[in-house]
């Protein structure tokens, strides 16, 4: 067998309890977005009170931020499930359209939730008068700190597990995963691909975009942040999918890549067809904010 890492021992609920028969849980997952969304609140709040960082004033005052929030969040969760359900299980939404209210049962899109959070976004800065492009742009700052802690919940969870492999760094997930692989004698050696994406999307990707923020003085370039964002995100999650194992439902004798689209067994998966439009969208942003 290859050398690999076993999978940590750590429980998906931090802490759970019964209220009149009603079982309360607090997972890692939604402690992830509740932290994340916590710090992008942060970040925003640093910035609009540093004038200096500006082309002009902070596009919006520190009383608005909870509004912003609750639009944010909302965009996110409603966002992430329908697209969960209409990208990745159609079949079941058409058999049974209350499948996407049932948010309990896990399931989260991010491209569905960032469309969701693209669509809360422009209704805030119409309704509250709030310049988009600076909008857009901090909130492409702010928004890695969650990206980076649900990635790392997926690892917790043991979901979204990576591709089999031998090197070293390969981890021993449980459940499905370690049993899923050809060999029927040993548990199967899996890339971590949840901390791949955690360090790309969230970690570095964060890293850049803040010290061009608060450092470099990107902010007073419109859209150039938000362009960075789209391409960076993209080109990260692009990368990872070639080790990222495909959802169930597109793996099949013919298609053992789980590819969404192929021709002769040449194609991409479903998060690399999903990635495609923002890497053209980040990188033509960029272009146009580079020039104006």
């Amino acid at each position: 067998m290859f050398a690999a890492i076993p999978f940590p021992d750590i429980s998906p609920i931090i802490f759970g309890f019964e209220v009149f028969g009603v079982n309360i849980a607090l997972r890692w997952y939604a402690m992830a977005y509740i932290v994340g969304i916590a710090l992008g609140y942060w970040i925003i709040r640093l910035a609009i009170q540093r004038p200096q960082l500006w082309r002009g004033e902070p596009p919006l005052q520190v009383k608005q931020l909870e509004d912003l929030l609750t639009y944010i969040v909302v965009g996110v969760i409603a966002g992430g499930r329908m697209g969960y359900v209409l990208f990745y299980k159609p079949g079941e939404f058409l058999s049974d359209p209350l499948d996407i209210v049932r948010i309990w049962e896990g399931g989260l899109s991010f491209h569905g939730g960032f469309l969701g959070v693209v669509l809360a976004v422009i209704l805030f800065s119409r309704r509250h008068k709030v310049p988009l492009p600076e909008l857009a742009d901090i909130i492409a700052v702010s928004a890695t700190p969650a990206i980076l802690l649900v990635r790392i919940a997926n690892f917790i969870n043991a979901e979204l597990w990576g591709r089999p492999t031998d090197l070293p760094w390969g981890v021993i997930f449980p459940g499905a995963a370690a049993q899923s692989c050809a060999t029927a004698t040993e548990p199967c050696v899996r890339h971590p691909s949840q901390l791949y994406e955690a360090g790309l999307e969230g970690l570095l990707l964060g890293l850049v975009l803040m010290l061009l923020a608060f450092r470099f003085g990107a902010l007073k370039r419109h859209w150039l942040l938000s362009g960075i964002f789209f391409l960076g995100y993209g080109l990260s999650r692009f990368v990872v999918e070639f080790v990222r194992q495909p959802d169930a439902q597109f793996v099949s004798e013919g298609n053992p890549l789980g590819l969404a689209f192929h021709i002769n067994g040449i194609g991409l998966t479903m998060g690399q067809t999903l990635t495609l439009p923002m890497i053209l969208v980040g990188l033509t942003v960029v272009l146009v904010a580079r020039r104006r």
